[in-house]
């Protein structure tokens, strides 16, 4: 199996381990979802004068490609990391690494599209972003490392 496939799996699971931990959060505290994703669909469909349509449609666009975004970011952290790890990682250097990558591609784009600044972020919203991260950077180590 070559480095791509083993990091597509890996970052199928743990965009998966992602999700549910934040949904779990969700649930636990009763939190609505971050508005984040659509915003950023939003402001790069505004830059690249792409229309998006109009009411509901629109809305659904947001919503569609903000989530395609978010698994784009988790597969491509992982063949990313199977790149650059050519050697078995320990597990703690490993699942930072991927939580890194994870944590970077997702947050960058938004914060240089002006969407968010994690510097002006409560401790709240640190952890409701590193928790789940963190739950990815830990499946997708253990995935790839697995199909190593």
């Amino acid at each position: 199996m070559n480095t791509i496939t083993k990091g597509l799996i890996a970052g199928a699971a743990g965009t998966s381990a992602l999700n549910f931990t934040t949904y779990l959060d969700m649930a636990v505290r009763g939190r609505p979802a971050s508005s984040t994703p659509e915003e950023t669909v939003e402001r790069l469909a505004g830059d690249t004068h792409v229309d998006l349509g109009e009411g509901q449609q629109a809305e659904a666009r947001k919503e569609g490609v903000g989530t395609l975004l978010g698994y784009a970011t988790g597969l491509a952290s992982a063949v990313g990391y199977g790149v650059l790890a050519r050697r078995r990682v320990p597990w703690p250097v490993g699942v930072l690494a991927l939580t890194a990558l994870a944590m970077t591609g997702s947050n960058a784009p938004m914060t240089v599209l002006g969407v968010t600044d994690p510097r002006k972020w409560p401790v709240s919203s640190w952890l409701s972003d590193a928790i789940p991260h963190l739950a990815y950077g830990a499946a997708a180590y253990l995935a790839y490392e697995h199909l190593r």
